[in-house]
């Protein structure tokens, strides 16, 4: 799988376009499916509080499923984390969204395995270190990839 490389700036809590020499940085990995996944606004469920006090649950129009079909949403609900206090309870939430935000990498056959787990850090203690693990049977064999990504909820507010 082949895509357009996206690159994560943790202190801005965006991703951007991956340029390098006046081209497009391609991404035969899946750091982007990964980036996407995770910070790419999943709808809110119904019971989730919504962290600026709206309504407004976010998400993609596209995930909202035609008439006789079953949704496939991309995207995790970190995004509801942007006011949270710092705890452990706030940490576990996030290894849950994300987790959940790349189940379909297993269900559609990409990964074997997802595994997530995240910790606090930062000059502060205000980024959340997510470091997610990856595994792939690549030709019978199992190939492991790692990718280590920083979030700074101060920056999503």
């Amino acid at each position: 799988m082949t895509d357009i490389a996206l690159a994560w700036d943790p202190l801005l809590a965006r991703a951007d376009i991956a340029v390098a020499n006046g081209d497009l940085v391609r991404d035969d990995g899946l750091r982007t499916a990964v980036l996407i996944s995770l910070f790419s606004d999943a709808l809110a469920r119904p019971d989730d509080d919504i962290p600026d006090g709206t309504d407004d649950r976010r998400g993609w129009w596209g995930d909202t499923p035609a008439d006789g079909e079953t949704a496939d949403p991309i995207g995790s609900r970190l995004w509801l984390l942007a006011r949270a206090k710092r705890t452990e309870e706030t940490r576990r939430r996030a290894e849950t969204y994300a987790r959940d935000a790349l189940g379909w990498m297993v269900t559609d056959g990409v990964a074997a395995a997802v595994t997530v787990s995240a910790a606090w850090g930062g000059d502060r203690g205000d980024h959340l270190h997510l470091l997610v693990t990856i595994e792939r049977r690549i030709a019978g064999r199992t190939a492991r990839e790692e990718f280590t990504v920083q979030w700074n909820a101060e920056a999503t507010r």
